[in-house]
């Protein structure tokens, strides 16, 4: 517990389950305050219960921005200070645009993005008081465009860009920015994704690495330690930092492949209930019953 983080406060979104419940886990242990944001009240007592007294849970929707504000103030009003904010809220959706429901579409671009942009909003003023660290979780779909998750991958990339953009704003007062990129990692929103048939076979033709589900807790690891370093990029696996040299010819092959797959789709495709609706996994779920309420 006695690592450069020990001590510190760390905001973590999205904390209820997946990559931000570990994530905060392993933070704790390494002797972190954390601070936990979702929507699922019951399982956020429970990973905060995980951590000890130093760890408190804060029910809140991310593209709330009065919410989210609110929030912010009474984190710093608990621990006096925030040192480090990891936006790691998201939520996914899958299948062709054409047949996408409409607000499930929006909403990953609503909480992906905008939920980061609030997040940024609220946080950064605390952040700059101590010179604190921000990092983006984005993903590979940031890097790569991928037919079928136009959603995610639009939300991811534009989240990305946003960290970048920030990153330059504000170095000058002592805020670091980071970036962190996951490929398919095992969380409740990735097998989710595959109870559908046709999206699961589709990806299992992806080329190596491209087409594997990674163990949880070594990504979070690796973000784990790239939170303690401060570092401007973290690749939760090791192969994702290659993907930036070619990332530029990624879109063009990705066109070339992903036509012929989804022609060979199409048919189950069309077999699949019209339009598409909701958004995968238990914490889509929590999003869509959050919104039901309010």
């Amino acid at each position: 517990m006695s690592g450069p983080i020990r001590g510190q406060v760390v905001v973590v979104t999205g904390a209820a389950r997946g990559v931000g419940a570990s994530l905060a886990r392993k933070l704790a242990a390494r002797g972190a305050r954390l601070a936990l944001v979702g929507l699922e009240p019951a399982e956020l007592a429970e990973v905060a219960g995980d951590l000890g007294p130093e760890g408190a849970a804060w029910e809140a929707d991310v593209t709330d921005g009065e919410t989210m504000a609110r929030v912010a103030g009474e984190i710093v009003a608990r621990y006096g200070r925030v040192d480090t904010v990891v936006a790691n809220a998201g939520i996914a959706t899958g299948g062709p645009f054409l047949d996408a429901d409409p607000v499930s579409f929006d909403r990953v671009i609503e909480v992906n993005l905008l939920g980061s942009v609030a997040t940024a909003r609220a946080f950064l003023p605390a952040l700059v008081a101590s010179r604190g660290y921000y990092l983006q979780i984005a993903s590979l779909a940031a890097l790569s465009p991928a037919p079928m998750m136009a959603a995610y991958c639009a939300s991811k990339a534009g989240a990305e860009a946003f960290a970048h953009s920030l990153r330059a704003e504000v170095a000058h007062q002592g805020v670091r920015v980071g970036v962190g990129y996951l490929s398919w990692t095992d969380t409740d929103m990735v097998r989710g994704a595959d109870q559908d048939a046709v999206l699961r076979e589709l990806r299992a033709r992806l080329p190596w690495p491209l087409n594997r589900t990674y163990p949880l807790g070594p990504a979070v690891d690796r973000i784990a330690a790239g939170v303690e370093r401060r570092a401007p990029h973290v690749y939760g696996q090791w192969w994702l930092r290659g993907m930036q040299a070619v990332r530029g010819c990624l879109p063009g092959l990705v066109a070339t492949v992903g036509q012929r797959e989804v022609r060979r789709a199409e048919e189950r495709l069309r077999a699949v209930p019209q339009p598409r609706r909701g958004l995968v996994g238990p914490g889509g779920q929590a999003d869509e019953t959050h919104r039901a309420r309010h």
